[in-house]
């Protein structure tokens, strides 16, 4: 039997989300950003701060990875490190200024890419499709990583 890629739910969503994080590249490029750093900015855009570690569950990124993409954030001045005043050991994490500023430029960006990525669904398909894929992510979540972000 000749596997079908069109009918594996692993091999769309692989896809989709490659040609998202294009299309998405393509429109940050400008800005002087990419993809790579959307998971930070959304967990960074309601102006808390993090730790590395809190950053890495949060978005489900191995902490090596992390620690590579806020190096990159830091050298181009989107983030900024603070030590805690208390334990000197934590540092915390926040958008810099900077990065704040692009922030309304982001979500324009994210936003238009995925109104033409989803331009051919109408409002109920639209819904059906991010209610799905939330469940599907929280199956597949490791239980301590799950936070139900789908349902914001």
């Amino acid at each position: 039997m000749p596997l079908k890629r069109t009918q594996s739910a692993g091999y769309m969503t692989n896809w989709a989300a490659r040609l998202f994080a294009r299309a998405i590249d393509q429109k940050l490029k400008p800005l002087g950003l990419s993809s790579g750093y959307l998971p930070v900015f959304f967990a960074l855009a309601d102006g808390t701060t993090r730790t590395q570690k809190q950053l890495a569950a949060e978005v489900g990124i191995e902490q090596p990875t992390m620690a590579a993409t806020l190096n990159r954030m830091e050298r181009d001045g989107l983030i900024e490190r603070e030590k805690d005043n208390e334990d000197r050991r934590i540092t915390h994490i926040h958008l810099s200024p900077s990065a704040k500023a692009k922030a309304p430029q982001i979500q324009t960006i994210v936003n238009a890419v995925n109104e033409q990525a989803l331009s051919g669904l109408n409002s109920l398909e639209k819904r059906v499709l991010l209610d799905a894929l939330g469940k599907v992510t929280d199956a597949l979540a490791p239980a301590e990583a799950k936070t139900g972000t789908h349902n914001a």
